[in-house]
């Protein structure tokens, strides 16, 4: 049984906490730098990179990835400004032009462009939802648009993983990724494979609203 000096002793203190917070933000910024400078697409290589950097050990203090957009965004209003917003309107009409084509297969924007944190070489990134993905690539075929098809994998319950196929292809010199569920997929949003974190969906609608507002995070 721990003693009340131990169990004290256990507890951060308020300098303790504070520090922490401070450890987290410097990852944080520095992860985000690396993410938009260096092109980096994922958040936990970003943040193994930030603290190997820093000089911090990668098992302390690591942000969440909520953190790290956090700070992209605040780090492409710093530099970029105008430019982000012009960019990121552009990615979301792009996206809206591929949702409305791809409309009868229920839409939903995810990713980069939807959070904001879109840099210079995004893609615009649609989860569909079908009774095979053949309907998929049959419509692509049927529209004479050249595409590649990928595995994509996210957590559906629990700690199972699940893959399902993803279609690339160029739009409006934009790379467009559409990963395509099953038709009851449309009723829960899978998880990613880094944090757990449920992904957050949009529809065409939400999309709309997002660009006649110019709404940025």
């Amino acid at each position: 049984m721990k003693s009340a000096s131990q169990e004290k002793r256990r507890r951060k203190s308020p300098a303790g906490v504070r520090k922490e917070q401070q450890i987290r933000q410097h990852l944080a910024t520095e992860a985000a730098r690396i993410i938009v400078r260096e092109r980096s697409t994922s958040y936990q290589v970003a943040k193994q990179k930030a603290a190997g950097r820093l000089g911090i050990p990668s098992t302390r203090s690591l942000p969440s990835n909520e953190e790290v957009e956090q700070a992209i965004i605040a780090y492409q209003r710093l530099f970029y400004g105008d430019q982000q917003r012009l960019r990121l309107r552009a990615l979301r009409q792009t996206a809206l032009n591929a949702m409305l084509f791809f409309e009868q297969f229920k839409p939903r924007l995810v990713g980069s462009v939807l959070n904001g944190t879109a840099t210079e070489h995004a893609e615009v990134c649609l989860h569909l939802f079908a009774e095979t993905a053949e309907e998929v690539d049959w419509f692509l075929m049927n529209h004479s648009i050249p595409h590649k098809v990928v595995n994509k994998r996210f957590f559906i319950h629990s700690d199972t993983q699940q893959t399902y196929p993803a279609y690339r292809f160029i739009a409006d010199d934009t790379p467009i990724e559409a990963t395509v569920f099953p038709s009851k997929g449309l009723r829960q949003a899978p998880r990613t494979t880094v944090d757990g974190q449920t992904i957050e969906r949009a529809s065409t609608q939400v999309v709309k609203a997002l660009l006649e507002n110019d709404e940025l995070p």
